[in-house]
């Protein structure tokens, strides 16, 4: 699900949500981002592997901005950062994947 094309930005050059406006993004890979304890720590101990987010591999030329939310296996997620575009191949010319963090949404 997306939150929608940003209008503009704030006082503090955020993008401002718009519409919502849903969507499928076909074509994804998606894989889990796990949460790390440090060595050690009370926490790590007796524990198994937190999932904190995911990483996604969207394809060439999709429209990810840090203002959307996304469904990922059924759990609401927001995109964390700003997406990545790994630009153009030099080698073949072809256009690379648009990479973004989405995590749960919680609270």
């Amino acid at each position: 699900m997306r939150t929608g094309l940003s209008p503009g930005r704030d006082e503090r050059g955020h993008p401002l949500p718009g519409p919502d406006i849903s969507f499928d993004l076909t074509g994804c890979v998606v894989t889990p981002r796990q949460e790390n304890p440090g060595v050690g720590s009370p926490e790590q101990q007796g524990r198994d592997t937190v999932i904190k987010g995911w990483t996604v591999y969207a394809p060439a030329g999709s429209d990810v901005r840090t203002t959307d939310r996304v469904v990922i296996r059924g759990q609401a997620c927001e995109v964390t950062g700003e997406p990545g575009n790994w630009g153009r191949s030099p080698f073949s010319g072809t256009r690379g994947v648009v990479q973004f963090a989405a995590d749960r949404v919680t609270g």
